[in-house]
């Protein structure tokens, strides 16, 4: 194929904007919480991401990745112009990542998986007619802007409460907590170690049943558990500090619980998240080499690699825009608070991925930062910043489509007006 070397520097360099996006924006997400609360600094937060995230991208990012992510469009239209599918995954990819850049810049906590799947939604209705595209698919997906919120925010909104009743109204409230973190280390650990297994294993050829996806998450929380339990007992009371806030102690508890969940959801994020980057770089790569379209294609090692790296990147030099929003702006967060949001946003991933339920890892976790903020009244939320965020979600289609448009009309007279 004509310009093969150039397709495929083209496909790593927008891959690695992309994965940059995500870094910038959905990873910022994750880290958001433990940041917000103080269990996390940003430089550890940053070296747990580079850690987990890059080992969740490359060891469970997937061998194999579908051609046209989720989906959206008909393959068969591009069978007889394959060059047709470079162009558009190109243009996906660069248009999403614009689309990052610009969310991030203004601390909006968007949908990556949106903003590609808008992306490709552009590029097919110009390309191929709306025609190809599986319009239910992308209801879906709208739909997840109600379903994603609203489960986790309820969620959290219980876990607080249980937090609140069991723990923190108590009169022993320290040895209550000593008492209940293991039991809520083990809730939180199997859950995110279900999402990996369910979400993430089956690409690298380990196929799990679903009784043993959960007979080995239960015995990975069961072991994170009795660590955690080990060093929870360490924990000196500070007198002065609990003189100072009642509960400083306590909150210290759900501090090493953060780290916890904070470690998880970053390998779970990245096993899982990293797909909307490489996806459409793997289909550029396939195409490039084969002059086939295929319904999948097999990624390289190096753009996993790109994609952890890329990753790693995006949160260290742009993510502390969208940590602020998210930990800071949309209502004031402790460990107990971000835990409980943390926690909540795992098992709605969970129940999505045992369902179907098409859920965005961003919507879920800032419905859960909601519902925790709600469980102490709505003027602990700030409403102007949640008015913000809801109107970048809409939008994140629509800007995904038409940068889309844009960039592929202009990669095609690029290229000659191929296709």
């Amino acid at each position: 194929m004509e310009d093969q070397v150039l397709y495929l520097v083209l496909a790593g360099l927008f891959g690695l904007f992309m994965a940059w996006g995500i870094g910038a924006n959905d990873v910022a997400n994750a880290m958001a919480t433990s940041i917000g609360s103080g269990a996390l600094t940003i430089r550890q937060a940053i070296l747990v991401a580079a850690i987990f995230e890059f080992s969740g991208a490359v060891l469970a990012g997937g061998e194999v990745t579908s051609t046209i992510r989720r989906g959206i469009i008909d393959s068969s239209y591009v069978v007889e112009d394959p060059e047709l599918l470079i162009f558009g995954m190109l243009a996906a990819l660069l248009a999403a990542a614009v689309w990052l850049l610009i969310a991030s810049q203004r601390g909006w906590p968007v949908s990556t998986t949106h903003s590609i799947v808008g992306a490709i939604v552009g590029f097919g209705a110009v390309a191929l007619g709306t025609q190809s595209i599986d319009w239910g698919q992308v209801g879906t997906i709208i739909a997840s802007w109600v379903i994603s919120p609203l489960t986790a925010g309820l969620i959290a909104y219980g876990i607080y409460n249980s937090i609140h009743w069991l723990i923190l109204v108590r009169p022993d409230p320290l040895e209550r907590a000593r008492r209940y973190a293991p039991l809520y280390i083990f809730v939180t650990v199997t859950m995110i170690a279900l999402i990996t297994m369910l979400k993430g294993l089956t690409h690298v050829g380990l196929t799990l049943t679903t009784l043993e996806s959960y007979a080995i998450a239960i015995g990975i929380g069961a072991i994170v558990a009795l660590g955690g339990r080990w060093f929870v007992a360490r924990i000196h009371i500070d007198e002065k500090a609990d003189r100072e806030f009642h509960f400083a102690t306590v909150e210290r508890v759900f501090a090493i619980l953060m780290v916890i969940t904070a470690c998880s959801m970053a390998f779970a994020h990245g096993s899982n998240d990293v797909a909307n980057a490489i996806g459409p770089v793997a289909a550029v790569i396939s195409v490039a080499r084969s002059g086939l379209v295929e319904q999948s294609s097999a990624v390289p090692i190096w753009v996993l690699f790109l994609g952890g790296l890329g990753i790693v990147l995006g949160l260290g030099t742009f993510g502390r825009h969208v940590i602020a929003t998210v930990g800071a702006r949309i209502t004031a967060l402790t460990p107990t608070r971000g835990f409980s949001a943390e926690l909540a946003a795992a098992f709605t991933i969970v129940f999505a991925s045992g369902t179907g339920m098409p859920v965005s890892t961003t919507h879920t976790l800032v419905g859960a930062v909601l519902g925790v903020g709600m469980a102490r009244g709505i003027t602990a939320i700030n409403l102007g910043v949640v008015g913000r965020i809801f109107i970048s979600w809409i939008i994140t289609i629509p800007a995904g489509a038409v940068l889309s448009i844009f960039f592929f009309y202009l990669l095609r007279s690029f290229f000659g007006g191929a296709g």
